[in-house]
């Protein structure tokens, strides 16, 4: 096994302001320096980068080395190898860090072709003394960051199916161009075959056995690496696929001696298992069409056609092999019988004929080695299986052989330096096919890295050891992990026809629950569906051994097999499955428990023929822990065979969107303006508030009302818009352009009167009261158009108002459509979902599926079953209604009994009733039309009854609770919604149901993974081989946090963290970025609206006294506050990145504590950090501090950045944690998303000097920095102020310079506010004591005399309730009778509620 990864440790900023890199920053790079000294480019090479020291590389790209020195000062004059080699290194790092790496090029522009020029060049250098080995790869690597990053390459080269006459083409070009040039555009064309001849020549040099070179081994995997990049995109394959088979590259590799090197190389030949993979892909390399599973056959029969015609003509000892029919000759067995005996030269000119290989002249010996030549016949021509059914024989649960691979699933530690054995998500795909067998494969390893980390937890807290008898003795427990008692296999069913594994395994798992009770209820709560793992265990430590986390996992337990397995059902007593349903579950008797589990077929398959062919062990009699787990991170089984379906399906996505998925063709060519089906005219409904409205939604229109009455102009209104010609004509320049020009931009507005509803308050619609930007109402009209609308909303922007009001036009546009709501999460959908029940939408078309609905702050229930009981509630609600009908018109019989007859009263009765009303109702005067609109409305108010109970009529029908449920969700809900985990899981269901939809609208969908943002897309089956799907509304910030993905290999090597979304946006498909935030104030605002287009602030932002007031006690409304070490300790790491930070932790919540002591509401206080570990602190220290004090609590959250993305409150409280190096907060989708969740005051606790240093952190912390470092606090000035924001305050300032002096000075606050809460309390307990008003007990209550007496009175028992009074100890003190005198001159004390006279009679009688 491969080394387990190190972690690299980042230097601290002592460590970085110490090493001379960072010195020479300062004075020849920074930002400040003036001039830049070449010279010192090629010693900082040969002393730092030439080493490849990745400490060094990672402190000079973080000194912006490549950004403030490197390229600002190259040119052609001043190029060299320490140059060149020093970029690619920068580059290179960056691509490590995840950090964006080509903006720094586009400042110069015009020195980069000929930079990449030297590159090329460099990378085919023959010599080691001018290029070595390592610094090759070092090329090779950076290569391939270029390749991965081409978008639109397609767009420079034109595609023509005529081959020929293109080749023509370049030759007539070539005979034009000078001598020079000619030469040089020759090897440019033949760098990708020089380049292999360069590979080749490493590749052999490598020994089979002995001592190797690892420079040798990277250089070949990174070639391999650049080479699946190179072929797994259309653009580079369509090219560079003949030519790597010309050069028999995956030949060459798989008879090399690397491939045979065991350790060294086992990550090549992984790497060339995914080669070969995308060489035979099946696919057209000209057209970019999929190749059927026929084609694919025609293709094969073909070449061995061909291949027995060449025998049949020229090789008589072949003639067996010419003769025989196709199925008989093209497996690899056969194949070597035939060839095998022959000549190396006959083998040649067999491959020669078939154009594999020059022509052998005559008498000339071959140069190739026979096993070359007949692994290159073999290979061509042997027997493929498909990939459908190499994907349909493959394991759903990953195996102890995956899970510990370091090559496919890394751990933790991965840094991003070496290449792996993986798939990456780019910008674009070669097939549908290929989109989703990499996001399979992806998806099924990341599930694998979690259910690694679970075994490895949950095994090892049951500490196996090795008993005296040499079995195995469990030394702990686990919670989520048993002892197997006794496994069995109960079934193994027969294979399905044209299948070699069993339909069906079925085991039994026996397992002893002698736990607490809550445990035993949670594995007695296994249900149907759910994965468990079937773990062996030999372990080799004797009893005692203690588990040591820095050893390999696998050896130190002796962690043997593993499979996965689902839950069928626990037995009951009977040996019976126990069903679910609503029936209570039996109880059983004693602790033993017995699980009915499906194995996987495939599996179970594979291990048993290797039990007989090898003579192996049964995996199956081994197994003696079960493993299983939380339900939430449970779910990939069902995701992977909904991925498999997909791919075993006709996969057909709407044609409109096939291309752009793949990211070929014009990225706009979904949008609404060259979509041939583009609606002219669309009735706003309630979107516009006034015609003035309207108007300035529309800058650069011209308004044509088709009515000129003022008073007639109120919404609704109906748009008419210019519909724009087909695409491809070319338009001619005649007179009437301009005209035409004017027409385009006129829109032609409508108003209309929605009918009346009925008589009664509730059937008036509900409208909207937003007043929508332009901006916005440009993204609502582009989601009332068909085609792809793509919604760019910074925080703050209302993306969820936007989404809700296309939702309410479309449903009103569109009754008999159907529309789908997607989002990543529950509380999003929830949100969401609560904003459409506020607008006008029969609640009776809303669905709400998965397990969020219950947190709905309704108490209407939008579940399936809740939907159900809502329809047979009103069904009967409505027959009531007919029933009264009835009644009022005299008409005899039981009509209300069901909803059909109620239909036939509604026919017979109810409808000629109204005919002959209509028809003898006569004109009177000019009020007929407002009483006929009345009258109608009464009538559309009675027929809706009707036509609702028409709609529950199935619900007579359908009996059961499931059959009502589905007819439900496919056919009377018209608003869908669900998480897109749901539509994952269920896809197979809905798909069965006959569910049909469309509209698809997805919010959050930045953060939703690319497959689960695509499955959505296909949770109806084709009609007539066509989507049904018409609008596909996608609404997102690609600027903020993307998918959560918890293997960093996975999210920056394979780019798994990018969503559908941001993809889209990187390939170039239009969107419409909302432009106005409402939720911060301005200046907070501005500490991220620079990474957005022109986002500014809605007037209310301006205007509002809340965001115009200054934040109370604050003499800032943010301020970034440097917190140094605390005890000589910052940032530490008591777990992998678990990071902590005691000093910034007690900071926090000491500026909690004296928020809320200035009378600060605490749930509008949030505390968010970076890091998971500095979470769980800041808890403990709130829980320490003042979790369960009264007059402070708790705040609103405590919890990540990451967590809280899509929330916001009016104060943050930020703590950023790292010291010693920045750390995931460098990715500035974070930093965005932690500056922008504080409406009113935003407050950061950082290492000042670490992060202004970071160039990508630059434009959010220069204005932090602007103002000072240390806290400045006005404690005088409580909440709320009158003061507003910007205005000196008129108390003292106090300048908190650490965490002890803030932390002492809450304390010092505290003990003040406790002291005046006791003096107050007194008065209070003296008024009631002494039965005194409460205007004298102000008074005296101030008296130390006065309370000195009430001390001698009082009992420390005494109660405060009022009772009779009490007269005080004789011996009153003069001051009291001067009191009193006082009192009675000036006529009672200040804001006395009573007479003097009274206050000097009850004096009197104290005294």
């Amino acid at each position: 096994e491969p080394a387990p990864a190190e972690k690299i440790v980042a230097p601290t900023v002592s460590q970085i302001n110490a090493e001379f890199v960072t010195q020479l920053a300062h004075r020849y790079w920074a930002p400040h320096v003036q001039k830049s000294l070449f010279y010192f480019l090629c010693f900082i090479y040969v002393f730092f980068l030439l080493r490849f020291a990745i400490r060094k590389i990672m402190l000079l790209e973080f000194s912006q080395y490549l950004e403030n020195y490197l390229w600002m000062n190259y040119s052609s004059e001043v190029s060299s190898k320490a140059y060149l080699m020093s970029i690619c290194c920068m580059v290179n790092e960056k691509f490590r860090e995840n950090v964006p790496a080509w903006e720094t090029f586009k400042k110069k522009p015009e020195h980069f072709p000929y930079f990449f020029k030297c590159i090329l060049k460099a990378s085919l250098a023959e010599k080691e003394s001018e290029f070595s080995l390592h610094e090759q790869t070092v090329l090779l690597l950076f290569l391939d960051h270029c390749f991965n990053s081409l978008a639109r390459l397609e767009q420079e080269l034109k595609k023509t199916p005529k081959l020929k006459k293109f080749w023509n083409l370049i030759k007539k070009n070539d005979e034009k161009m000078d001598e020079k040039t000619r030469i040089q555009a020759y090897q440019e064309r033949r760098f990708l075959s020089q380049l292999i001849q360069k590979f080749l020549s490493v590749l052999k040099s490598i020994p089979v056995s002995g001592p190797v070179s690892m420079d040798q081994v990277h250089y070949c995997e990174r070639f391999i690496e650049l080479t699946i990049d190179l072929e797994a995109l259309l653009p580079t394959r369509r090219w560079f696929n003949t030519v790597l088979d010309d050069s028999h590259l995956v030949v060459h590799c798989y008879l090399s001696n690397l491939a045979k090197r065991e350790k060294e190389g086992h990550l090549f030949c992984q790497l060339l298992d995914m080669l070969k993979f995308y060489t035979g892909f099946e696919i057209n390399d000209q057209t970019g069409n999929a190749l059927t599973a026929n084609e694919m056959t025609t293709i094969h029969y073909d070449r061995i056609t061909s291949l027995q015609r060449a025998a049949f003509a020229h090789f008589p000892e072949l003639y067996d092999f010419a003769l025989s029919n196709v199925a008989a000759v093209d497996t690899r067995d056969s194949l070597l019988t035939f060839f095998g005996p022959l000549s190396s030269n006959t083998l040649h000119q067999v491959a020669s004929y078939l154009c594999l290989l020059p022509t052998l002249q005559e008498g000339e010996d071959t140069s190739y080695e026979k096993e070359l030549l007949l692994e290159l016949l073999v290979s061509r021509h042997e027997r493929r299986i498909s990939q459908i059914q190499q994907l349909n024989q493959m394991p759903l649960y990953p195996t102890e052989k995956i899970i510990w691979d370091e090559n496919i699933v890394p751990t933790e530690y991965y840094s991003g330096e070496g290449c792996l054995a993986l798939p990456k998500l780019n910008l674009q795909f070669l097939t549908l096919h290929d989109y989703l067998l990499r996001n399979f494969n992806l998806f099924r390893l990341e599930s694998t890295y979690e259910i690694r980390q679970d075994i490895e937890d949950s095994v090892s807290r049951m500490k196996p050891w090795l008993s005296e008898y040499g079995g195995v003795v469990f030394g702990g427990w686990a919670r989520m992990a048993q002892p197997i008692v006794s496994f069995t296999v109960v079934e193994v069913a027969k294979p399905n026809i044209g299948e070699n594994w069993p339909m069906r395994v079925r085991a039994d798992v026996t397992i002893n629950l002698n736990v607490r009770d809550n445990i035993k209820d949670e594995w007695e709560g296994l249900r149907k569906h759910d994965v468990c793992f079937l773990i062996t265990v030999r372990p080799t430590q004797p009893y005692g051994t203690k588990f040591d986390r820095r050893r390999p996992f696998v050896e130190q337990i002796g962690l043997v097999y593993v499979r996965g397995c689902e839950i069928q059902g626990m037995l009951d007593d009977k040996g019976r499955v126990i069903e679910e349903g609503p029936e209570p579950k039996p109880r059983l008797k004693g602790d033993s428990r017995t699980y009915r589990v499906f194995l996987d077929p495939n599996q179970y398959q594979q291990d048993m023929t290797n039990t007989i062919q090898n003579r192996t062990e049964d995996v199956y009699e081994t197994f003696n822990i079960i493993m299983r787990r939380k339900p939430k991170e449970n779910n990939f089984k069902a995701v992977l065979e909904t991925i498999r379906n997909l791919m075993n399906t006709d996969c057909v996505v709407p044609h409109w969107l096939h291309d752009i998925i793949l990211g070929y063709g014009d990225p706009s060519s979904a949008h609404y303006s060259k979509m041939p089906n583009q609606i002219a005219s669309l009735d706003f409904n309630d979107t516009f508030l006034s015609i003035d409205h309207l108007k300035a939604s529309f800058p650069g229109y011209n308004i044509k009302v088709t009515v000129d009455n003022p008073a007639l102009q109120i919404p609704p209104f109906r748009i008419t818009f210019p519909v724009r010609g087909g695409k491809g004509k070319k338009r001619k320049e005649e007179d009437g352009n301009e005209a035409k020009t004017e027409e385009a931009k006129t829109l032609v507005v409508e108003p209309h009167i929605i009918p009346n509803r009925g008589p009664y308050p509730y059937n008036q619609p509900k409208r909207n009261t937003i007043p929508f930007t332009h901006t916005q109402i440009e993204a609502i009209r582009a989601g009332m158009q068909p085609g792809l609308t793509m919604v760019v909303g910074p925080p703050g922007t209302g993306k969820t108002d936007v989404a809700v009001q296309i939702i309410s036009n479309l449903y009103h546009n569109f009754p008999e459509q159907r529309t789908l709501i997607v989002t990543h999460s529950n509380q999003a959908l929830n949100q969401l979902f609560e904003k459409i029940m506020a607008l006008d939408i029969d609640e009776r078309h809303l669905l709400r599926l998965g397990h969020g609905e219950e947190e709905l702050e309704t108490e209407k229930d939008f579940s399936r079953y809740g939907r159900v009981n809502y329809v047979l509630a009103r069904r009967l609600e409505l027959l009531r209604e007919v029933g009264r009908l009835q009644e009022s018109l005299g008409v005899p019989g039981d009509v209300s009994y069901t909803c059909e007859t109620a239909g036939h009263f509604f026919l017979y009765q109810v409808m000629s009733r109204w005919e002959e009303y209509i028809s003898k109702v006569k004109v009177k005067g000019k009020s007929y039309d407002e009483d006929m609109e009345i009258a109608e409305g009464c009538f559309r108010h009675i027929k809706k009854i009707f036509t609702q109970l028409e709609e529950f009529r199935a619900f007579e029908l359908l009996r059961s609770g499931l059959d009502r449920s589905k007819y439900l969700l496919v056919k009377e809900a018209k608003i869908i919604a669900m998480t897109c985990t749901h539509a994952a899981l269920k896809r197979h269901d809905l798909v069965e149901l006959g569910f049909k939809y469309d509209n698809i609208l997805m919010e959050e969908s930045a953060q939703i993974l690319e497959i689960e943002t695509f499955i959505p897309l296909l949770l109806q089956n084709p009609q007539d081989g066509f989507s049904r799907l018409k609008r596909w509304i996608m609404i997102g910030d690609h600027h903020q946090l993307p998918p959560v993905i918890k293997n960093m290999a996975f999210q920056k090597y394979s780019n798994m963290e990018q969503s559908l979304f941001t993809r889209f946006v990187r390939v170039g498909v239009p969107t419409v970025d909302l432009d106005a935030q409402g939720r911060a104030r301005a200046s907070l605002c501005n500490l991220y609206n620079w990474r957005y287009k022109n986002l500014g602030n809605l007037p209310h932002v301006q205007l509002l006294p809340e965001f115009r007031t200054a934040n109370a006690g604050f003499l800032y409304d943010f301020q970034l506050i440097n917190v140094e070490d605390f005890n000589g300790v910052g940032e530490s790491e008591p777990n992998p990145y678990f990071y902590q930070n005691l000093g910034e932790a007690e900071y926090v919540v000491a500026l909690f504590m004296y928020m809320c002591l200035l009378g600060y509401p605490a749930d509008k206080i949030s505390i968010l950090t970076t890091y998971n570990g500095q979470k769980h602190l800041i808890r403990d220290v709130i829980n320490q501090r003042c979790g369960n004090n009264p007059m402070i609590g708790r705040p609103n959250k405590v919890t990540t950045v990451d967590r809280f993305q899509g929330q916001q409150n009016d104060y943050i409280l930020l703590s950023l944690v790292r010291t010693k190096a920045v750390g995931h907060l460098r990715d500035v989708r974070r930093l965005v998303v932690a500056m922008s969740r504080a409406r009113l005051g935003l407050y950061i606790f950082a290492r000042v000097s670490l992060f202004h240093n970071c160039f990508e952190l630059t434009p959010a912390f220069s204005q932090l920095t602007a103002r000072p470092l240390h806290l400045h606090i006005v404690p005088t000035e409580y909440y709320p102020t009158a003061r507003q924001n910007g205005e000196r305050p008129p108390h003292q300032i106090h300048v908190i310079k650490n965490m002890p002096q803030m932390a002492n000075f809450v304390y010092n606050m505290y003990m003040h506010m406790i002291q005046s809460t006791r003096h107050y309390r007194q008065v209070r307990h003296l008024a009631c004591l002494f039965a005194l008003p409460a205007c004298m007990a102000r008074v005296c209550g101030s008296c130390p005399v006065w309370l000195n007496r009430v001390r001698q009175v009082e009992s420390p028992a005494q109660s405060p309730t009022p009772g009779p009074a009490r007269s005080l100890p004789p011996g009153l003190p003069s001051r009291c009778r001067s009191c009193l005198l006082a009192a009675s001159r000036v006529g009672g004390y200040p804001g006395a509620p009573c007479a003097p006279s009274s206050i000097l009679s009850q004096l009197m009688q104290f005294i």
